[in-house]
Protein backbone atom coordinates (compact mmCIF):
# COMPACT_ATOMS: atom_id res chain seq x y z
CA UNK A 1 0.00 0.00 0.00
CA UNK A 2 1.57 3.14 -0.93
CA UNK A 3 1.42 6.38 1.10
CA UNK A 4 -0.08 9.89 -0.86
CA UNK A 5 1.98 12.65 1.02
CA UNK A 6 0.31 16.17 -0.41
CA UNK A 7 1.24 19.42 0.91
CA UNK A 8 -0.80 21.73 3.33
CA UNK A 9 -1.46 24.20 0.73
CA UNK A 10 -2.14 21.35 -1.65
CA UNK A 11 -4.64 19.86 0.71
CA UNK A 12 -6.15 23.52 1.67
CA UNK A 13 -6.45 24.12 -2.30
CA UNK A 14 -8.43 20.51 -2.42
CA UNK A 15 -10.77 21.42 0.52
CA UNK A 16 -11.22 25.03 -0.86
CA UNK A 17 -12.20 22.87 -4.37
CA UNK A 18 -14.30 20.49 -3.05
CA UNK A 19 -16.57 23.36 -0.79
CA UNK A 20 -16.62 25.55 -3.93
CA UNK A 21 -18.29 22.33 -5.57
CA UNK A 22 -20.73 22.14 -3.11
CA UNK A 23 -21.64 25.51 -3.38
CA UNK A 24 -22.29 25.26 -7.29
CA UNK A 25 -24.38 22.04 -6.60
CA UNK A 26 -26.71 23.94 -4.33
CA UNK A 27 -26.44 26.53 -6.69
CA UNK A 28 -27.57 24.65 -9.37
CA UNK A 29 -30.05 22.46 -7.61
CA UNK A 30 -31.73 25.78 -6.72
CA UNK A 31 -31.67 26.56 -10.02
CA UNK A 32 -33.09 23.35 -11.47
CA UNK A 33 -35.75 23.85 -8.95
CA UNK A 34 -36.76 27.43 -10.49
CA UNK A 35 -36.51 25.90 -13.86
CA UNK A 36 -39.23 23.33 -12.95
CA UNK A 37 -41.41 26.02 -11.54
CA UNK A 38 -41.13 27.99 -14.23
CA UNK A 39 -41.98 25.67 -16.55
CA UNK A 40 -44.65 23.90 -14.41
CA UNK A 41 -46.41 27.52 -14.91
CA UNK A 42 -45.82 27.80 -18.43
CA UNK A 43 -47.22 24.31 -19.23
CA UNK A 44 -50.40 25.18 -17.28
CA UNK A 45 -50.48 28.41 -18.63
CA UNK A 46 -51.07 26.58 -21.88
CA UNK A 47 -53.36 24.05 -20.81
CA UNK A 48 -55.58 26.61 -19.27
CA UNK A 49 -56.18 28.67 -22.61
CA UNK A 50 -56.42 25.46 -24.52
CA UNK A 51 -59.13 24.26 -22.56
CA UNK A 52 -60.80 27.89 -23.51
CA UNK A 53 -60.58 26.75 -27.43
CA UNK A 54 -61.90 23.19 -26.52
CA UNK A 55 -64.88 25.47 -24.49
CA UNK A 56 -65.52 27.79 -27.43
CA UNK A 57 -66.00 24.65 -29.57
CA UNK A 58 -67.99 23.05 -26.98
CA UNK A 59 -70.46 25.55 -27.03
CA UNK A 60 -70.92 25.32 -30.82
CA UNK A 61 -70.98 21.48 -30.83
CA UNK A 62 -73.71 21.36 -27.88
CA UNK A 63 -75.93 24.12 -29.56
CA UNK A 64 -75.74 22.24 -33.31
CA UNK A 65 -76.73 18.55 -31.31
CA UNK A 66 -79.30 20.62 -29.37
CA UNK A 67 -80.97 22.12 -32.32
CA UNK A 68 -80.87 19.91 -35.57
CA UNK A 69 -82.40 22.89 -37.59
CA UNK A 70 -80.06 25.81 -36.35
CA UNK A 71 -81.19 29.36 -37.21
CA UNK A 72 -80.18 31.26 -40.42
CA UNK A 73 -78.53 33.75 -38.42
CA UNK A 74 -76.67 30.91 -36.18
CA UNK A 75 -75.53 29.66 -39.80
CA UNK A 76 -74.58 33.24 -41.02
CA UNK A 77 -72.32 33.78 -37.91
CA UNK A 78 -70.78 30.08 -37.73
CA UNK A 79 -67.66 31.43 -39.87
CA UNK A 80 -66.90 33.97 -37.74
CA UNK A 81 -67.38 32.35 -34.81
CA UNK A 82 -65.55 29.42 -35.91
CA UNK A 83 -63.02 32.45 -37.35
CA UNK A 84 -62.27 34.04 -33.40
CA UNK A 85 -61.39 30.25 -32.30
CA UNK A 86 -59.42 29.50 -35.25
CA UNK A 87 -57.51 33.47 -34.01
CA UNK A 88 -57.07 32.32 -30.66
CA UNK A 89 -55.67 29.51 -31.07
CA UNK A 90 -53.28 31.05 -33.47
CA UNK A 91 -52.74 34.00 -31.05
CA UNK A 92 -51.92 31.53 -28.37
CA UNK A 93 -49.32 29.62 -30.69
CA UNK A 94 -47.63 32.82 -31.28
CA UNK A 95 -47.49 34.05 -28.29
CA UNK A 96 -44.79 30.37 -28.38
CA UNK A 97 -43.12 31.07 -31.17
CA UNK A 98 -45.07 29.51 -32.99
CA UNK A 99 -46.05 30.64 -36.56
CA UNK A 100 -47.35 30.38 -39.66
CA UNK A 101 -45.06 29.75 -42.33
CA UNK A 102 -46.44 32.21 -45.65
CA UNK A 103 -46.95 30.48 -48.95
CA UNK A 104 -48.19 32.08 -51.61
CA UNK A 105 -50.31 30.29 -54.45
CA UNK A 106 -49.03 30.44 -58.11
CA UNK A 107 -45.28 30.31 -56.67
CA UNK A 108 -43.38 28.38 -58.94
CA UNK A 109 -40.23 26.47 -57.78
CA UNK A 110 -41.81 26.16 -54.03
CA UNK A 111 -39.12 26.15 -51.14
CA UNK A 112 -38.81 22.32 -50.10
CA UNK A 113 -37.27 24.09 -46.82
CA UNK A 114 -40.22 25.23 -45.78
CA UNK A 115 -42.75 22.86 -48.44
CA UNK A 116 -43.32 19.41 -48.98
CA UNK A 117 -45.32 18.08 -52.12
CA UNK A 118 -48.03 15.78 -50.74
CA UNK A 119 -49.60 15.64 -54.60
CA UNK A 120 -49.61 16.79 -58.63
CA UNK A 121 -52.15 17.88 -60.63
CA UNK A 122 -51.78 17.90 -64.19
CA UNK A 123 -51.91 21.66 -65.42
CA UNK A 124 -50.96 22.66 -69.12
CA UNK A 125 -52.66 26.55 -68.08
CA UNK A 126 -49.27 27.16 -65.90
CA UNK A 127 -46.13 26.84 -65.47
CA UNK A 128 -44.23 23.13 -63.93
CA UNK A 129 -44.38 22.79 -60.19
CA UNK A 130 -46.32 25.85 -59.74
CA UNK A 131 -48.54 25.94 -56.14
CA UNK A 132 -51.67 24.78 -56.76
CA UNK A 133 -53.22 24.51 -53.62
CA UNK A 134 -52.05 24.81 -50.22
CA UNK A 135 -53.44 21.48 -48.32
CA UNK A 136 -52.34 21.91 -44.41
CA UNK A 137 -50.26 24.65 -43.50
CA UNK A 138 -46.86 24.92 -42.09
CA UNK A 139 -45.70 26.53 -39.05
CA UNK A 140 -42.17 27.86 -37.68
CA UNK A 141 -40.93 27.36 -34.04
CA UNK A 142 -38.78 30.26 -33.76
CA UNK A 143 -35.98 29.89 -36.70
CA UNK A 144 -37.19 26.64 -36.90
CA UNK A 145 -40.06 24.57 -39.35
CA UNK A 146 -41.71 22.81 -36.85
CA UNK A 147 -44.10 21.61 -39.85
CA UNK A 148 -43.72 21.74 -43.90
CA UNK A 149 -46.60 23.42 -45.38
CA UNK A 150 -48.34 20.88 -47.54
CA UNK A 151 -48.53 21.53 -51.19
CA UNK A 152 -49.92 20.60 -54.65
CA UNK A 153 -48.37 21.42 -57.31
CA UNK A 154 -48.24 21.66 -61.32
CA UNK A 155 -47.05 18.97 -63.59
CA UNK A 156 -47.66 19.39 -67.38
CA UNK A 157 -49.14 16.51 -69.32
CA UNK A 158 -47.17 16.59 -72.27
CA UNK A 159 -48.09 13.57 -74.42
CA UNK A 160 -45.41 11.89 -76.15
CA UNK A 161 -45.40 10.66 -79.72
Amino acid sequence: MSDFIISQEQRDLTIQEINNLKKDKVVLQQSLREQQTQTAANTEDLFLELLEIGDALEALLDYLEQNSNPSPEFIQRLPKSVGAVNRKFLGILAKRHVLPIEIELQSTQPDFNLCRVVDREERNDIADQTITKIVRRGFYLGEKTLRPTEIITSKSSVEEL
